[in-house]
């Protein structure tokens, strides 16, 4: 019995890639939505200042729901699989590096990453807070995992079969 020939291989990456690009867009999709429709609310904490960007937390909800609702697209309904992945790598290394500037400036409170729709809907902020972590470590992790599996498989090293083939021709 013989492996899978290569072109199923491909076939396989770029079927696991579009699941995880689907799954991630769909996350995205609520995510982005749930920040729009806080960042439209009229709650008080909407209008303070964010300790890491200095931007009101409306405005920064409606940039992040919109960003993350655009890149959602993207995966959801784009055919170039790099492209979309590199969109997703991007944003979730934002949010990282956004988690981690709240942590620098003394900020340890749970993420209102989702604003006052999670009161609304009667969920605990630490709920919240650590669902939106496992969420951003899937798609840190998924992305960067799905990069590197397709680097790898377009920059194995060839092989010089006109070398291989007649060795004579070579040697003296």
């Amino acid at each position: 019995m013989t492996g899978p020939r290569l072109s199923q291989i491909k076939v396989s990456n770029i079927t696991m890639a579009r699941l995880f690009l689907y799954s991630a867009g769909a996350l995205l999709l609520l995510t982005g939505v749930a920040k729009l429709i806080s960042g439209s609310g009229h709650s008080r904490i909407l209008l303070e200042h964010d300790p890491v960007t200095g931007l009101r937390f409306r405005d920064l909800f409606l940039a992040a729901g919109t960003m993350e609702i655009i890149i959602a697209v993207v995966c959801l309904l784009s055919k170039r699989v790099w492209f979309s992945v590199g969109l997703l790598a991007w944003l979730s290394t934002n949010f990282v590096v956004y988690r981690i500037g709240l942590s620098q400036t003394g900020y340890f409170k749970p993420c209102s990453c989702l604003g006052n729709l999670t009161d609304a809907l009667h969920i605990p902020s630490h709920t919240v807070d650590i669902t939106m972590k496992i969420i951003l470590c899937y798609l840190l992790v998924g992305s960067y995992a799905t990069f590197f599996w397709f680097w790898k498989i377009n920059h194995k090293p060839r092989v010089d079969k006109s070398y291989s083939d007649d060795k004579s021709k070579y040697e003296k």
